[in-house]
Parts: structure tokens; sequence; C-alpha cells
């Protein structure tokens, strides 16, 4: 069976330079071959993200220029992520990855980014931890249960927007931050190997 490719995006803050996005680099290169990208103003040293169209334009060109042929599953970070799924809607991938999915804007509960999910037909993997509030998990299993797409949820018990769980709380589960990354990658495997044959929302 060939490897995977992952065209693994990052999220708004960070590069795909920055160590989380380099450890997960790694980790997803033990699955699948991993190409990354950087959205056109981070090349650039800007801070502000491009408009949405200009960051879908600039994710479907590291798209053209990394498939070259292959199966390629999108995976991001947050924002990569996100506009992952907006990609989805007008390349055929067998599947999108998303860790950390933002699904309030800026926190608030009342400006949902959960349109391009529902539009969506691409199986999806939602990592999401359970102290991010950038996507309550009441709000985001609200959304699946509405989505087409087959949809899958990993949830990362303690987890931020980055999947850190604090130190307390992984001392007194007696684990390691190694051993919960561990999993993300199992369930990012699975998902993987059953992309685009399944029946709608189930767990990873």
């Amino acid at each position: 069976m060939e490897r995977p490719l992952f065209l693994f995006a990052p999220g708004a803050g960070a590069p795909s330079s920055h160590p989380w996005m380099q450890c997960w680099k790694e980790r997803l290169s033990t699955v699948g071959d991993v190409k990354g990208f950087d959205y056109d103003y981070m090349r650039e040293g800007r801070r502000r993200p491009d408009p949405l169209p200009q960051l879908i334009a600039a994710h479907r060109q590291a798209l053209v220029e990394a498939r070259r042929d292959r199966s390629l599953i999108l995976i991001g970070k947050s924002m990569g992520g996100r506009i992952g799924c907006h990609v989805a809607l007008e390349e055929d991938v067998p599947g999108v990855i998303c860790l950390g999915y933002p699904l309030c804007g800026g926190g608030d509960p009342s400006k949902l980014r959960d349109k391009v999910l529902r539009a969506l037909t691409t199986p999806i993997l939602f990592v999401q931890g359970t102290r991010d509030a950038l996507c309550p998990l009441d709000l985001l299993e609200r959304v699946r249960a509405e989505m087409t797409a087959p949809t899958f949820l990993h949830v990362v018990e303690g987890g931020d927007h980055s999947l850190q769980v604090l130190k307390r709380q992984l001392a007194a589960r007696e684990e390691t931050q190694e051993q919960v990354d561990g999993r993300i990658l199992e369930a990012i495997t699975k998902f993987v190997s059953i992309a685009g044959e399944t029946p709608r929302s189930q767990s990873a």
C-alpha cells in the first residue's frame, strides 16, 4: 500500500518552521510523507493573515505542487485546517484532518465558522482539546450532527487549542504529553486507512 502524502498547513500565528509544527511533521512522517508550506503573508513577514480567498488560493497552489498524481490528505493546525476544508470543497482529496478547528471566530460562540463544514462532503477528522475555547465540544457536536460529510472526532482530555495538556493533569493521570500525542497519531492513522469508506459521524 502506498504511503499517504500529508499537506500540512500551519495556524495563523506561527509558520511551518515553528517547533510545534516541526514536532508534528516528524510524528506524521512515521505514517506517511509530509509536505509543509507557509501562506504568503507568513513568507513575506506580515503578521495579519491574508483575506480568505487569498489563503485558499495559496493552499490550493501548495496542493497542486505537492500532489504530483498522488492521493493527498489535507491536515492543518487551527486556521490551516479551516482553509483545508475550503480547499476540499474545490479539490478531490480523500480526507481532511483538523488539529484544533477554530469553530468560534475570536472565541465568540456567536461567530461560528460552520458554513464550510456544512458544505463539506469530504471525510474529516477533528482532533479537539476539551480546554479549547475556540471550539467548545458541545457546539462542534451540534454542527457535526448536521453535516453531510463523514465526520470523526478524537477528543484530547484536558487539551488546549494546541492539544497540550496541563502538567498537573498529566501527573494526576500518570501519563505524559508524548502518550497523549501518540493516541492522536493513532487516531490519524486509523482515519487515513478508512477515509472515504465510512458512515457518517463516528469517534476515532
